[in-house]
C-alpha cells in the first residue's frame, strides 16, 4: 500500500489505547499482510517472514472483521469516488445479482445450487450503475436469488436510504423481491430475436464486477470458514481494487482499465 493509499483509510483505522502494552507493529504493516493474503490467495501461515507474525496478522484481521471495518471503508470510499465524479454520495439506483462460488474443506455454511451444480456459497452483490459495491452479502449456495435479494435490499435501506429502483435478471422475478422492500425492482430481460450471448443493459455492470474481485486469488472460491470473514475480503477486494485507485489516478486508471498498454508506457 502506497502512502497516498494508506493517506486515505488511515483516519478510519482504530486508535491505539491509551493504557496497557504500546503496540509493536504498525498498522499499515498489518493492512499490507492481510492485502497479501487476499491477493496471493495463501493461507495465514504461509505469511512471508518480512510481515508481522502471523497470530499478529491474523488477530487485528478478526478485529477488523468483527466491527466491520472494511464495510465502513468501502462505505466511506465509495462515497467520495462518487463525488469525484460528480455524482450524489448516496445512489439512487443500483443492480443485484450473485455469484455461486465453490467451497474447500475448511467448513462453514454452505449449500447446493441446483441450477449451476455447484457446491458452496453464493455472493450476493448490490452494485451502483457504475460497479461499486453497495451491499455484498454471501450466503449458502442453496438460498434461491429470489429468497436471498430481500435481505440484500433490507441492508442497503439504511446506509443508502435514496435508492429507488433496482436492476435484475429474472432469477429475481416475482412478489418475494417486489414486496420486499420500497425499491421498485426492473426484471432486464433478453430480447426476443437474440441468439447467443449479447451484453445485456445495466446487467453487465454487476457481471463486471464478479470478474474484477475474482482477480485476487483468495476469492477463487470461498475459503472462509465463517460468513464473517467471507463477507470481509469482499469488502478489502472492492474498495483495495476500485475506491483507492480511483481516487488517486482518477482518468487515468479509468483509461488504464480500457487501453492496459497505458500503464506499462506510464511506469
Amino acid at each position: 500500500m502506497t502512502d497516498a493509499e494508506w493517506s486515505l483509510i488511515a483516519p478510519l483505522m482504530p486508535t491505539a489505547c491509551p493504557m496497557g502494552r504500546p503496540r509493536k507493529w504498525p498498522l499499515r504493516e498489518i493492512v499490507n499482510a492481510i492485502f497479501y493474503v487476499m491477493r496471493g490467495g495463501i493461507g495465514w501461515r504461509l505469511l512471508p517472514s518480512d510481515f508481522p507474525p502471523r497470530s499478529t496478522v491474523f488477530r487485528w484481521f478478526c478485529l477488523f472483521r468483527d466491527t466491520c471495518l472494511f464495510e465502513k471503508i468501502n462505505h466511506k470510499l465509495l462515497m467520495l469516488d462518487r463525488e469525484r465524479c460528480g455524482r450524489e454520495a448516496s445512489p439512487t439506483a443500483s443492480i443485484i445479482d450473485s455469484q455461486t462460488v465453490k467451497t474447500c474443506e475448511s467448513g462453514g455454511p454452505r449449500g447446493y445450487d441446483a441450477g449451476k451444480k455447484i457446491k458452496g456459497r453464493k455472493r450476493h452483490a448490490l452494485v451502483d450503475t457504475d460497479g461499486r459495491a453497495l451491499v455484498l452479502y454471501p450466503h449458502p449456495a442453496s438460498i434461491q436469488d429470489r429468497d436471498g435479494a430481500g435481505p440484500v435490499l433490507n441492508a442497503s435501506r439504511r446506509p443508502f436510504p435514496f435508492i429507488r429502483k433496482v436492476f435484475a435478471d429474472s432469477g429475481y422475478q416475482g412478489p418475494r423481491v417486489a414486496e420486499a422492500t420500497s425499491i421498485a425492482v426492473e426484471i432486464v430481460k433478453r430480447k426476443p430475436d437474440q441468439v447467443g450471448f449479447a451484453v445485456q443493459p445495466r446487467r453487465w455492470v454487476v457481471e463486471r464486477f464478479f470478474a474484477w474481485i475474482s482477480r485476487n486469488r483468495r476469492l477463487w472460491k470461498d475459503a472462509e470458514a465463517s460468513i464473517e470473514s467471507a463477507t470481509a475480503f469482499l469488502y478489502m477486494a472492492d474498495f483495495n481494487r476500485a475506491h483507492l485507485r480511483e481516487l488517486l489516478f482518477g482518468d487515468l486508471y479509468q483509461h488504464w482499465r480500457v487501453s492496459p498498454h497505458v500503464a506499462w508506457t506510464c511506469r
